[in-house]
């Protein structure tokens, strides 16, 4: 199987093939709209103004598994992202990434790669701490918390899976990398 096998939902509803995404450099992202991590949508919008001419989508998958904080409908969660963060990249319907009801896609990319990189000391223990409150990780390999980034290349293979306290910017070299 392979990355673009997989179908998902658009925000209206509308199922989207990942095949459409073939060729470009993906980031694949969980996120809330009331999390300590939001601010990283600035980020990632600055990241996808930057390079999507280039081949980048910054693929968003909202997620309210982690401290219920992304509790509105997909409009609101959209509505809150583009007045906020004036995010202009892919956002795709509310899903789970964790447990018996997580996305096929998400399944798939944990099975891709297990861990985090988590960069500095400070983060490493921030994210101990996250895990031992987060409810719905109860499996190696489970997502922590919101805004994990998974960086896939042209070819659809999963190469790297970032710690929410990674920043977006902490992956530029990767994702130019990759793009060239």
């Amino acid at each position: 199987m392979s990355i673009y096998d997989i179908k998902v939902k658009n925000r209206q509803g509308e199922e989207v093939s990942l095949a459409d995404f073939k060729d470009k450099v993906l980031i694949i992202v969980n996120t809330a709209t009331g999390c300590g991590f939001t601010p990283q949508y600035e980020g990632l919008e600055k990241l996808y103004k930057e390079y999507h001419d280039k081949g980048l989508e910054i693929l968003d998958f909202p997620c309210n598994q982690f401290g219920h904080q992304a509790p509105g409908t997909d409009d609101e969660i959209h509505q809150f992202c583009t007045l906020k963060y004036n995010t202009t990249f892919d956002q795709f319907q509310k899903i789970d990434v964790n447990g018996e009801n997580a996305s096929p896609l998400y399944k798939f990319l944990k099975e891709q790669i297990k861990d985090d990189v988590i960069n500095g000391l400070a983060n490493k223990m921030a994210m101990k701490g996250v895990k031992a409150i987060s409810s719905t990780t109860k499996k190696p390999g489970d997502i922590k918390w919101n805004f994990t980034k998974f960086l896939v290349d042209k070819q659809g293979k999963v190469i790297e899976r970032y710690s929410p306290t990674y920043k977006p910017k902490e992956m530029e070299s990767k994702v130019k990398e990759l793009l060239n």
